[in-house]
């Protein structure tokens, strides 16, 4: 069989069906190294974006690949892409790395901002709207002082949704906060960078 064949959620159904059968080792092998060829790369640069050094990258990449095996029979479809999914354990554990090391996430959400490209954004899930528009723009290095400049509240709510993937609902839960408090700072804070990115002539004025 030629692995590279299938698509995303088939190797993953395949990995969870593997997953601790000794007879089917090789399926388990051949299956999960096909998913790091092809996302190995995007795992490894979203961790070195975030803990900002090869060493533990590295480790955090073997990390979300043997957590994926492990967690392959919970994976939804419908739910997200294969390459988000891994993204998404891949900010988890950059997440847990940064709290270990006394760092809030959100105080480096400035510094993964600063620099981040189509090459380490390709897998993650495209922006709408308003979104779209900063997501586009997020390689402009004025970016950073924009994310800097936002209220200590604002840049909180981005952290935990860039970092954490979390809903607004989930950030709210998070931070004792009213869901409608949770939503109008991310408005605020969206609002905010906008009237910014309009300033500097990184978007066209609506």
């Amino acid at each position: 069989m030629d692995f590279s064949n299938l698509d995303d959620a088939s190797l993953l159904e395949m990995i969870a069906n593997s997953y601790g059968n000794l007879n089917a080792k090789r399926i388990l092998n051949e299956a999960l190294g096909t998913l790091y060829d092809r996302y190995g790369r995007l795992v490894f640069s979203v961790a070195l974006r975030l803990v900002g050094d090869i060493e533990t990258s590295e480790e955090i990449t073997q990390d979300v690949f043997v957590r994926a095996c492990e967690g392959a029979r919970g994976y939804r479809a419908q739910l997200s892409r294969v390459n988000t999914w891994l993204v998404s354990i891949a900010r988890h554990r950059a997440v847990d790395e940064l709290r270990r090391r006394g760092v809030r996430p959100e105080q480096a959400l400035v510094d993964w901002l600063d620099g981040v490209g189509q090459e380490q954004r390709d897998g993650l899930p495209e922006a709408e709207g308003l979104e779209h528009e900063i997501e586009t723009t997020l390689q402009q290095r004025a970016i950073q002082q924009m994310v800097a400049d936002l209220p200590a509240d604002q840049r909180q709510v981005l952290g935990l949704a860039y970092f954490n993937g979390m809903s607004h609902s989930q950030i709210a839960a998070t931070l004792g906060e009213p869901l409608g408090t949770v939503k109008s700072r991310i408005r605020l804070a969206m609002q905010r960078l906008r009237d910014a990115l309009q300033d500097q002539g990184m978007i066209e004025t609506s």
